[in-house]
């Protein structure tokens, strides 16, 4: 808390929600991205996006992208579904969204608080610093920062991989 903010409690609840999933939970009630956002002193929840809520959209990963404001800093946990040689897989991923063209006051206030909000968030597979969709904003840029054995993400073909 070097930098005088705290997290909400809600936070920890709803990552707790996206990180244990139970075989009977309904499936349309799992939360797939949550935004989350410096009020104040506090780091709290912005949005809930379950998946019933997302089940209209075509293409999860270019909602995910739709919630990247070039004008503002967030922080956002995905439940990323995507699929290797192996295997289809779910992790959730923890990217902090802090744009070149945001203000650099609220710039510097999330990079010294992500400390905090990780220290939270433990056992994460991916961790992504985001300040541009340069690298990201695609899917085979995003599938390249998850790892080189990626070939789908939410259901659909990185190009060049099979």
């Amino acid at each position: 808390m070097a930098s005088g903010v705290r997290v909400a409690d809600k936070v920890k609840d709803v990552f707790q929600e996206m990180k244990v999933v139970k075989k009977d939970d309904d499936a349309n009630e799992r939360i797939r991205i949550v935004t989350l956002k410096i009020d104040g002193p506090v780091i709290d929840v912005e949005n809930i996006h379950r998946e019933k809520q997302l089940s209209a959209e075509e293409d999860i990963f270019k909602f995910f992208l739709s919630l990247l404001d070039p004008d503002e800093c967030r922080y956002i946990l995905y439940d990323c579904h995507y699929e290797t040689k192996e295997s289809k897989k779910e992790d959730l991923v923890f990217v902090a969204w802090c744009p070149d063209t945001s203000p650099i006051r609220s710039r510097m206030q999330y990079a010294a608080s992500k400390a905090a909000i990780k220290q939270l968030v433990l056992g994460l597979k991916y961790d992504l610093q985001m300040n541009d969709l340069v690298d990201y904003g695609t899917r085979d840029g995003f599938a390249e920062k998850l790892g080189h054995d990626i070939f789908t993400i939410e259901g659909i073909p990185i190009k060049g991989r099979k």
